[in-house]
């Protein structure tokens, strides 16, 4: 191992920046403009299902209405783009925030609904956010919201996917290591133990309304921000179609296959669950079925999602590496 290899082995920060370096030239190696499409799609799900681990995967709180927040904060943007002249990077903040205080609102009835009558109550709000823009004409109704603008700098229209590759990836590279951040924090911490048992976590002292209520929040934020960036990619259209239940059994099952509770796992199940919506799209018929056998599948060989399964490998080859050396000491 080189001296490189080794610093960035031991400081976590430089894996990240020579991540984000390699993410940098990584449209050099695509070769049309739709995997370009499908690259910028896929950094959108990254943010949105990073945010559904959050609330789902650290936190343990029901949320089938994620899908209805990224809505929320895609016709934020568009309105406050459209109709009051606000450009990209200002439009992008107010509806990020704006999704957060609807969330807070969504996290309330976690104080008493857990479980299925939790998950009831959020797809309700998503079906009813959903038939809201669908019959407001104001919002498009259901011929959807179109002519939203692309960001600009400069001058410069970042209309291209190509162009518009450079605002989602750092986006969802921040969202990522805010993501980790949180989950080795104290915030995380208190986050998995309501996931493990509500009740100790509240006779061991933790607020157990304010950090659901967090969680919640925090997880809004992610995907108002993943909504006001899927708003503004061209062709710069959004519709009511968008937030169906399809979308949201896409959104859950990112989470789920790529496992609950593991950053990494969220990104791999993004990256995954977009690619086989994508080359499955000409057989939109058996969809459900095919979300169906990810699932079935998924649950037989990885309970624990493909992140749990890349956890336990790791772990297991970390435990040879040091019985093996152990052995080997032994015997010199």
């Amino acid at each position: 191992m080189g001296p490189l290899a080794r610093a960035i082995a031991a400081h976590p920060g430089y894996r990240w920046g020579a991540a984000f370096a390699l993410l940098l030239a990584f449209p050099l190696a695509i070769a049309n403009g739709y995997q370009q499409y499908l690259v910028d799609l896929i950094m959108i799900n990254i943010v949105l299902a990073v945010g559904l681990n959050i609330v789902k995967g650290f936190a343990g709180q029901v949320n089938v209405g994620h899908v209805a927040l990224a809505a929320i904060g895609a016709y934020t943007s568009a309105v406050l783009s459209t109709k009051f002249g606000l450009p990209f990077w200002f439009a992008l903040p107010f509806a990020t925030l704006a999704t957060g205080v609807v969330g807070a609102v969504v996290g309330v009835p976690s104080f008493r609904l857990e479980g299925a009558y939790l998950a009831l109550a959020t797809l309700g709000l998503a079906e009813s956010v959903r038939i809201f823009i669908a019959v407001t004409d104001y919002l498009g109704a259901s011929v959807g919201y179109g002519d939203i603008p692309p960001p600009i700098i400069g001058g410069w229209r970042l209309d291209g996917y190509a162009a518009y590759y450079y605002v989602v990836m750092p986006i969802a590279v921040v969202g990522t290591y805010i993501a980790f951040s949180i989950l080795r924090s104290d915030v995380g911490r208190a986050f998995k133990a309501i996931r493990e048992d509500t009740l100790a976590a509240a006779a061991s002292g933790i607020d157990v309304r304010k950090y659901k209520l967090l969680a919640f929040v925090i997880s809004a934020l992610y995907a108002g921000c993943a909504g006001s960036l899927a708003a503004h990619m061209a062709p710069g259209f959004i519709h009511p179609d968008d937030y169906n239940l399809t979308r949201r059994i896409t959104a859950i099952l990112m989470v789920v296959a790529g496992g609950l509770g593991h950053v990494w796992g969220g990104v791999i199940g993004a990256i995954m669950i977009t690619l086989v919506a994508e080359w499955t799209r000409s057989y939109y018929q058996y969809e459900f079925i095919i979300f169906g056998l990810i699932v079935v599948l998924t649950m037989l060989y990885m309970p624990r999602g493909i992140g749990g399964y890349i956890d336990r490998r790791l772990a297991n080859r970390r435990f040879v590496a040091l019985r093996t050396g152990k052995a080997a000491a032994k015997a010199v």
